[in-house]
């Protein structure tokens, strides 16, 4: 038996086929969740366990009437496609969700028993998989957060403005950790390995709270650049003047204390993002 991954080409789903190099890694071409006649006629025969890496995050596409519903299609449809599936055969499911389905107005990290309150479609939409992926009788919900992998994504944007001598202008009112892919990867196998309760658990990397500014000049200073290019702007300035702007949560800080009581080994965002920012100038 093995495991299933779904998105397989996304950045989550890259570093799942590498931690998980014996399982069935499929693309939305290969299985697209959302078709639910795709998903029954996929073979489930040699799979005990499903990893459900796909998802629409186009957060503010979703806002659109069309990104709407495709973000309604994976994000909601997919996750009960899957579920029944898993119910049916007594399958674990371990589903990712986001920090988006909270508010971002507590002033305290966020606790998984914390009430979710989403802003945005792509969080609403989210929030719905949740409660169909909680169904299953052998679950993992792993709500992450600011992700970082192989693909396009913050750290990857920030590399190529310094590189370009682009002097970016960054939010600083939004909060939260980064969540590299290789260390988000290694905890689902944690869990699957472990065992602990079934539920919901948040991860993003450990270290200090930063805001998405802090991070821009990190990304500057580990790439060898000056730090001092990067300024700050409040969310508000930054957007003003744009239209089809998704709400965003300002608080996106997760309190990990769950997910580290399962004896998880979590690295510093720094670490990985040093490391992370020397394969890619290696590159």
């Amino acid at each position: 038996m093995s495991e299933l991954i779904t998105g397989a080409g996304g950045q989550l789903g890259r570093a799942l086929a590498s931690q998980f190099p014996e399982a069935i890694a499929t693309t939305r071409e290969e299985l697209d969740i959302a078709d639910k006649e795709s998903v029954e006629a996929f073979d489930f025969s040699s799979i005990d366990t499903i990893i459900n890496a796909a998802a629409y995050t186009k957060v503010d596409e979703a806002e659109t009437p069309d990104g709407k519903v495709a973000a309604y299609a994976a994000n909601r449809d997919g996750v009960a496609n899957l579920a029944a599936i898993a119910g049916e055969r007594e399958l674990t499911l371990v589903h990712i969700s986001t920090d988006y389905v909270f508010d971002g107005n507590k002033q305290e990290p966020y606790r998984e028993d914390d009430p979710i309150n989403p802003l945005s479609v792509y969080g609403q939409s989210k929030a719905e998989g949740e409660k169909l992926a909680a169904n299953v009788a052998k679950h993992y919900i792993i709500r992450t957060s600011w992700v970082v992998g192989d693909g396009g994504n913050f750290v990857k944007t920030m590399m190529s403005l310094a590189e370009k001598d682009i002097d970016p202008s960054v939010v600083n009112d939004q909060f939260g950790r980064p969540t590299f892919t290789v260390d988000l990867a290694r905890v689902i196998d944690h869990l699957l390995r472990v065992a602990p309760e079934p539920g919901t658990y948040h991860f993003s990397n450990a270290g200090e709270v930063i805001s998405w500014a802090d991070l821009a000049k990190e990304v500057f200073f580990a790439a060898g650049y000056d730090a001092k290019r990067v300024s700050g702007t409040t969310t508000a300035e930054y957007f003003a003047g744009k239209e089809g702007v998704a709400p965003r949560p300002k608080n996106s800080v997760f309190d990990l204390s769950k997910i580290e009581s399962t004896g998880f080994l979590n690295r510093h965002w720094r670490e990985a993002l040093v490391e992370y920012v020397e394969q890619e100038l290696a590159n």
